[in-house]
Formats: C-alpha cells, sequence, structure tokens
C-alpha cells in the first residue's frame, strides 16, 4: 500500500473529524487575533503566542464536554 492510498484512506475514514478540527482551528486563530486587534492592542508578544497556545486544551476540553453532552443526551 503506498503513501499516497494510506492517505485517502485515512481521510476518506476521519472526513468530518478533520473538518471539525479545521473549523475549530479557524474559529480560535480569528478570535485570538481579532482579540490582539481591537482589544489587547498594547498587549506584549509573548501573550498572543500563550492565547494561541492555550486553544490547544480548549480544542480538548470542547470536544470533550461535547461528548459527555451527546453521551448523556442517550442515556
Amino acid at each position: 500500500m503506498s503513501i499516497a492510498d494510506r492517505f485517502r484512506e485515512h481521510v476518506k475514514e476521519h472526513r468530518q473529524g478533520m473538518l471539525y478540527d479545521l473549523m475549530f482551528a479557524v474559529a480560535w486563530v480569528g478570535l485570538v487575533s481579532l482579540l490582539f486587534d481591537f482589544v489587547f492592542v498594547g498587549a506584549p508578544r509573548w501573550v498572543f503566542y500563550m492565547f494561541m497556545l492555550a486553544g490547544i486544551p480548549a480544542y480538548f476540553g470542547f470536544f470533550f464536554s461535547l461528548e459527555l453532552a451527546k453521551q448523556e443526551n442517550a442515556g
């Protein structure tokens, strides 16, 4: 099996999840960029990077709580 075949298979299996990941990333980066363009204009650059880095736990927290809510509604 070639790398291209593996890639196609992976995308076929995880298409919806990859789309959600991309949407979250675009929304997070957009929100942080807007905050630092209009609200925290004078903040140091390292604070901007910390907000970007905070997207990692925010991502896992959001999808973990979403999964818990789905389980609660199902049962």
